[in-house]
């Protein structure tokens, strides 16, 4: 049997040039599938409603937009779990980490994390609330004088609040103890975080109050979804999808009990002591300039290096500061943690130990010890080394 006659070079070329095009287009076509079909993998607290929940008859605000963007991709969705009060250091495991793709609630700020995040654009604005009973007036700060005024220990609205002698504070340790004291009649008012407000008052109050949104410096954020640096391909991906489901996430909203309206707005001159400045942000973020000293006690005689208290200064930032405030300035002065050495004096090293490595669970202080090892603890000793004052009365 003879051999197929190959033809010319002419047509061997073009033969070959044809089956390579075809190898080529097949290529790319299986490169567009697999994008397609790889799934979008999302970072959520698996404990955290309203926002995010692993229980699938209540997934959350967050989980419920990730699965209409995952579905607007044309991609299946997954979910890396993770708590989320770990702060900066459940972005850096999760996200930095490359166990997921996106972090959905982030706030959209350069200041967090950037330029190793990257952000949406705004997809809502979240923030602290007034609740009160609905025939209350709460239209401003001058509405809150001479009544009680739930706030949670550390947080922006009891820092807001702390030098207001005529509006008296009923301090608690979370949204839902202050929904407790407002129903049991010790507080008029609660000042709390927004979205947990909205929903305990939808799932365990029967809609009994009326919430209503603040905003100002410390008050409020944009709420966006963050991506690691060398994601800006998904990211764009994302913003030209997300204007197509405003519609959709306005509806969420309401289905988990956001609150939402016109905000009341907080000056910095009606609430702040003054020169005090403030920060935008989820959580306390009141700040201001402190005065550092500079003299060292007995057992710190040796200046901690600039890296060591940079590293332990980061640490602080991204775990500590939502209870004791960025860079540790506080006005709240029974956590003020500039004050360790005025309080402790020689044993401000051992105090400091014992607390972040046992906690203290009666005051919401929670153990680190399985979370830090002794040298990230000693970076942060050394951190707070450099912003001791002698005294804030």
């Amino acid at each position: 049997m003879r051999p197929i006659n190959p033809g010319s070079g002419k047509s061997r070329n073009r033969a070959v040039a044809g089956l390579l095009a075809c190898v080529a287009a097949s290529a790319t076509i299986a490169t567009a599938h697999a994008d397609e079909t790889k799934p979008f993998r999302l970072c959520a607290d698996p404990t955290n409603l309203p926002f995010s929940s692993d229980d699938p008859s209540r997934p959350g605000f967050y989980v419920e937009i990730g699965r209409a963007l995952a579905q607007a991709l044309g991609q299946p969705i997954t979910y890396d779990w993770y708590k989320s009060y770990f702060g900066k250091r459940t972005v850096r495991v999760t996200l930095l980490g490359k166990q997921c793709d996106a972090m959905i609630g982030l706030p959209r700020s350069e200041d967090f994390m950037g330029p190793a995040v990257i952000f949406s654009s705004t997809f809502a604005k979240e923030g602290y609330a007034l609740v009160a009973a609905k025939d209350q007036a709460i239209g401003g700060v001058d509405d809150l004088r001479g009544k009680r005024v739930a706030v949670q220990y550390a947080s922006t609205p009891q820092n807001l609040l702390a030098p207001r002698d005529d509006i008296q504070k009923v301090t608690v340790l979370s949204p839902e103890e202050a929904m407790q004291a407002l129903d049991q009649g010790r507080a008029d008012v609660a000042f709390i975080w927004g979205p947990v407000a909205g929903w305990l008052n939808m799932t365990a109050y029967n809609d009994r109050y009326q919430i209503r949104l603040t905003e100002g410096e410390g008050l409020s954020w944009d709420a966006a979804i963050g991506f690691a640096k060398g994601s800006t391909e998904l990211r764009d991906r994302v913003d030209a999808i997300l204007p197509q489901l405003q519609g959709t996430i306005a509806d969420l909203a309401v289905k988990y009990g956001l609150p939402a309206g016109q905000p009341v707005r907080f000056g910095a001159a009606e609430a702040v002591p003054a020169g005090t400045t403030t920060g935008a942000g989820p959580g306390p973020r009141v700040t201001q300039v402190a005065n550092v000293v500079a003299t060292e006690i007995k057992g710190d005689a040796a200046a901690p290096n600039a890296e060591t208290v940079g590293a332990g200064k980061e640490i602080f930032n991204g775990t500590c500061a939502h209870c004791h405030g960025p860079d540790a300035i506080q006005s709240e002065r029974k956590i003020d943690l500039r004050l360790l050495r005025h309080r402790y004096g020689d044993d401000m090293r051992d105090t400091f130990r014992k607390t972040v490595h046992e906690g203290r669970p009666a005051k919401g202080m929670p153990a680190w010890k399985e979370v830090f090892t002794d040298e990230q603890f000693d970076s942060i000793y050394s951190f707070l080394l450099t912003v001791q004052v002698e005294s804030n009365d």
